[in-house]
């Protein structure tokens, strides 16, 4: 690969705002990572196929939980589009609950892209008050996570 193609490449990734790419040729080996969030090895993860369904009546959109009023709270939300889990792996304890208080650098939850599984690390201390995502649940780039009372 030519140090032109690899700048293109660079771009590429820079315009997609992706967080993590990896290329792997026969001889030839490149990884970029880049923000706050970080990768860990984890087994994959099969899923069913998808079943084609009939289309399904449309019903009101589910209601998010309500935000404690008039409090001074920090809105996590996805870096990336992805499959949102709580915990590390399927039956063990979540990283975090309502009600649990929280450092910055803490991991909240993992995102799953295209393989890969980001930890999504706090940038606030204080206390989780509302979880916004269902574990497994597929989430959009800026889709909210979680509410933190900030620690005063």
């Amino acid at each position: 690969m030519t140090l032109d193609e690899i700048k293109q490449l660079i771009d590429f990734i820079r315009d997609r705002e992706l967080s993590e790419f990896e290329l792997e040729r026969e001889d030839f080996k490149l990884r970029v990572k880049s923000g706050a969030v970080h990768t860990v090895a984890a087994p994959p993860v099969m899923t069913p196929p998808p079943v084609a369904a009939a289309p399904a009546p449309v019903a009101a959109a589910p209601a998010r939980p309500a935000e404690p009023a008039g409090e001074d709270l920090a809105i996590v939300t996805s870096p990336i589009v992805g499959t949102f889990y709580r915990s590390a792996e399927p039956g063990a304890k979540p990283f975090v609950d309502v009600g649990d208080q929280v450092r910055k650098g803490q991991v909240l939850c993992i995102i799953e892209a295209m393989k890969l599984m980001n930890e999504i690390d706090s940038e606030h201390e204080g206390e989780i008050v509302s979880v916004y995502v269902q574990n497994g649940q597929a989430v959009q780039y800026g889709e909210r996570l979680f509410a933190i009372r900030l620690k005063s």
